[in-house]
């Protein structure tokens, strides 16, 4: 194996967006990225843009000392493992010459100014290494000076679009001084469908089966309504529309005050609201998930190019074993036998999530030995601490707070109340799934494949499980009796109760 191989590859990915400059600092460890810092600062270039197109002194100051600080960070950095990508702002800046003139005396790195379209690939593809879901998608993100929207099947675009409209650029149009009435909001709200109404029969022709959003408007709506009582994770045009009465009874935007609400985007959440509420009527869309994925995360998977396509969970899932060198065979003894157990479950609460409680405990198998890196004592709750602290690409919020918790409790005793239902998972699911990989650890105990049972069966009546092996397989194993005894006394006193036989 090549030195080169032993030594991590450090990168940076830089965002120099209309409201906000962002910038990842990342290397590739065991073929997975691993990021190490995230930078942002609030720069507000489009507050600077005139209406001649001009970006202001102020506003190129704001950006060029943003600049030298992300530059003392990545000093040394080689350039072709920094990439820079400047947005609308700079974009529509006449004089953005000015401002990469100014860059170039404290930054040393070069500056793409890049297209729309451009720039809505990227963020399509920043969302799609980072999130679960497959298939074909839209992908939305409303920044400080434009909006991207996006279909594309797994990694690939087939229609990018960038429109003239953003949270900063709109609250200076159509809300002057911060003033806040419903006859601004309405005329935002109204020439955000004018910008985009032309897309919509071919965005609906072209169809999706979920959609994401990205950055920093969609990224507050989601924050506030979590904060306010909508524990699924899901906008939905209803709950947009509670949000915006509510801000209607303010007479400013700066006096606008929510739970979930940080103080820097109360100006621009009322004119990102009409945006996205006239994405939603143009699109016809249902509903919509936020993504922590977005153009910087684009820019920085498409700087290597064994990032470019791929299954995402299947590269962390390796990454991680290569990280806390996990015994592959014996995880991989241990997903057989769980996924064997899943196929004769027939109790599913939620029968429209089989499918991904599946894939759940596949990779909760996989990686339920992660935590003997640290120690072998309490292995399971270093696990499941590490699962719950990793960045997990291709794993959303609730699944990677799932895993941490199969990975909690798969050994040893514990309570029902330890089990928790999420927003999107069903109480019962979660302790079925748990019960199915402490099932599938204790099976494969002796971590030979040689000791293990060749037929099973699985009986299941509400809350009691009957098990049945190949006759005499315990009578040959008494470590295997010897836990599957364990498990029985740890669930009898739950009310859940297990037995088990070999006479298969």
């Amino acid at each position: 194996m090549s030195a080169e191989t032993h030594t991590p590859r450090e990168f940076a990915a830089i965002d120099l967006g209309s409201n906000s400059f962002h910038m990842i600092v990342a290397r590739i460890v065991n073929g997975s990225i691993q990021i190490l810092s995230r930078l942002k600062r609030r720069v507000r270039l489009a507050d600077g843009l005139d209406e001649n197109r001009q970006l202001s002194e102020e506003a190129i100051e704001r950006g060029v000392a943003c600049l030298a600080l992300f530059a003392k960070r990545i000093q040394g950095f080689a350039p072709e493992n920094v990439k820079v990508v400047g947005t609308y702002t700079l974009r529509r800046a006449l004089n953005n010459g000015e401002f990469l003139a100014q860059a170039k005396a404290v930054f040393p790195y070069p500056i793409e100014i890049i297209t729309g379209q451009e720039e809505a690939r990227l963020i399509y593809s920043g969302v799609s290494h980072t999130q679960p879901e497959k298939g074909r998608k839209l992908v939305v993100d409303i920044g400080g000076g434009s909006t991207e929207m996006t279909i594309g099947d797994d990694f690939t675009p087939l229609r990018a679009e960038s429109r003239h409209m953003g949270c900063v650029s709109f609250a200076k149009r159509f809300f002057p001084e911060g003033k806040l009435t419903r006859a601004c909001f309405e005329q935002a709200y109204q020439t955000a469908m004018e910008k985009i109404e032309d897309l919509s029969w071919e965005y609906r022709q072209l169809g999706w089966q979920s959609v994401l959003g990205s950055s920093g408007t969609i990224k507050t709506v989601s924050k506030v309504l979590l904060a306010n009582g909508y524990r699924d994770g899901k906008i939905t045009e209803a709950r947009l529309n509670v949000l915006i009465e509510r801000c209607l009874t303010f007479s400013s935007l700066q006096e606008i005050q929510f739970n979930g609400l940080i103080e820097e985007r109360t100006d621009v959440l009322v004119p990102g609201l009409a945006i996205l509420l006239a994405i939603f009527h143009t699109l016809q869309i249902q509903s919509m998930r936020y993504s922590n994925g977005a153009l910087r995360e684009g820019v920085m998977y498409g700087l290597e190019q064994a990032f470019q396509v791929g299954d995402i969970r299947q590269r962390t899932a390796n990454a991680i074993s290569e990280q806390f060198n996990i015994d592959r065979s014996h995880a991989e003894r241990v997903k057989t036998t769980a996924l064997r157990l899943f196929g004769q479950v027939k109790i599913w609460k939620n029968r429209q999530q089989i499918a991904e409680l599946q894939s759940m405990l596949k990779w909760a198998s996989l990686l339920h030995e992660i935590g003997i890196a640290v120690n072998h004592n309490g292995a399971h709750r270093h696990g499941a601490y590490l699962i719950s602290h990793l960045d997990l690409p291709g794993f959303d919020s609730e699944q990677q707070q799932l895993l941490a918790t199969l990975l909690r409790f798969h050994l040893r005793g514990f309570k029902k109340s330890d089990i928790r239902r999420t927003n999107r998972f069903q109480y019962r699911d979660i302790l079925t799934l748990l019960r199915l990989l402490r099932l599938a650890v204790l099976l494969n105990s002796a971590r030979q494949a040689v000791v293990f049972p060749q037929k099973f069966a699985l009986e299941i009546d509400n809350h009691a499980w009957h098990l049945r092996v190949e006759q005499g397989f315990l009578s040959r194993n008494p470590l295997a009796l010897a836990d599957l005894n364990e498990e029985q006394k740890c669930l009898t006193p739950l009310n859940l109760p297990f037995t088990f036989k070999d006479d298969l």
